[in-house]
């Protein structure tokens, strides 16, 4: 008799983009499609300095087991670097986790049972759709342009199917990099309290900005908008930013939601690794993070616009998109124009032949995929990569 799995692992597959890996082995090819911050970038001296005073100052706090709420000081530093953004937060109000996706899969289990009815974007975090339709989640998609999402549409679809939450990232989202503009960021606020529905803020890449900073967070903004508060959790990472390897994110939510994913993260691992956490702190302590952010944001920003050039002068009119103002990514749409090729599974197939790989568009929607779609990063190609890679991609969408 073969293996009788979960009847919930009949809602996902495996990750088209972590499919898409096992095809990037061939020699000399140029690699667009992770979602990878440059290792480069990492502050290697400054995170081996803050790792020997967490085992110098603190040893058995860094290497005992510690509470699942999160170690004390990290929670402290966290909460003072969230004010740095306007956000005001006590230490208190947010638990550590094994990175920002453990806190998704742990909404997932506090928030969601079979049927529940959830709004994400369109397109979305492949791996929040994933997730969420682990736990049975009806996912019904909110449309968005390079303002972030359509709040009029959002408002029709919230008042039509009364969600159990929705589910956003409003500042330089994965994959669309677009960017919720101040007036609907409030708007959102105002929804929430309007329907009692609660908001999820997804924020990995908001000090990721390349000239002007962004829009308060929704976190931040909250304060001006009464009760919203009360229907928004928000989840943060210094995966981006510093490490994704110290898998360290955080959960910021109303006390209620707080204590019961607080439990659900003790069946799951106890606690974020202690080790991590204190080295965290005390980089975060040291006070490094806000030069290593200025330098991280300054290649990137030479990264995207080296891309956003290119786009325009290798593909011309065969495609679409809106430069990012930040993140890691650009969201291409294919037009067809000069009867170049308008399918990006096609393309995908086509470039990975003339040596570069990007993840199509499509699996980032959880309903009606748009196949014209694709998406590219820029955070782990110099300039001169990326001008090939490009130059690459013209080439196998003129073939």
């Amino acid at each position: 008799m073969p293996l009788q799995f979960a009847d919930r692992l009949n809602n996902v597959e495996t990750s088209a983009i972590r499919e898409l890996f096992k095809l990037l082995g061939k020699p000399g090819i140029i690699s667009f499609a992770g979602g990878f911050p440059d290792p480069a970038m990492f502050d290697v001296q400054g995170i081996q300095e803050a790792s020997n005073k967490a085992l110098s100052e603190e040893p058995g706090a860094a290497l005992q087991y510690g509470a699942t709420e999160g170690y004390q000081p990290l929670r402290e530093q966290l909460a003072a670097f969230m004010a740095t953004k306007g956000a005001t937060v006590a230490a208190s109000e947010l638990i550590v986790t094994t990175g920002s996706q453990q806190a998704l899969d742990l909404l997932g289990k506090t928030m969601i049972s079979p049927g529940d009815k959830v709004i994400v974007e369109g397109p979305t975090f492949l791996a929040t759709i994933q997730c969420f339709r682990l736990y049975g989640a009806e996912l019904i998609s909110a449309p968005i342009d390079a303002n972030g999402v359509k709040t009029d549409e959002l408002e029709q679809l919230i008042a039509e199917h009364k969600p159990k939450l929705v589910y956003l990232i409003p500042t330089f989202g994965n994959p669309s990099g677009a960017m919720l503009s101040l007036e609907r960021r409030k708007k959102v606020l105002e929804l929430a309290v309007k329907y009692e529905t609660l908001i999820v803020e997804d924020d990995p890449y908001g000090d990721l900005f390349f000239d002007a900073p962004p829009p308060p967070s929704l976190l931040a903004l909250s304060d001006s908008v009464p009760g919203s508060r009360d229907w928004l959790a928000h989840c943060g990472s210094l995966s981006k930013v510093l490490s994704p390897g110290l898998r360290v994110g955080w959960l910021i939510a109303p006390p209620a939601l707080l204590a019961n994913a607080t439990m659900c993260k003790q069946f799951s691992d106890a606690h974020t690794s202690t080790f991590a956490q204190a080295t965290a702190a005390q980089y975060l302590k040291a006070g490094r993070m806000p030069a290593t952010l200025a330098h991280v944001r300054q290649v990137y920003a030479e990264r995207a616009r080296a891309m956003g050039e290119a786009l325009g002068r290798e593909l011309g009119e065969a495609v679409a998109f809106v430069q990012p103002g930040g993140g890691l990514f650009f969201w291409v749409r294919l037009t067809g124009a000069g009867g170049a090729i308008s399918d990006a599974g096609e393309l995908a197939k086509r470039a990975i032949e003339k040596g570069v790989a990007f993840v199509p568009g499509a699996p980032f929607y959880a309903l009606n995929p748009d196949s014209s779609t694709l998406r590219l990063s820029f955070a782990t190609a110099d300039v001169a990569k990326i001008e090939e890679g490009i130059a690459r991609l013209g080439q196998a969408l003129c073939r």
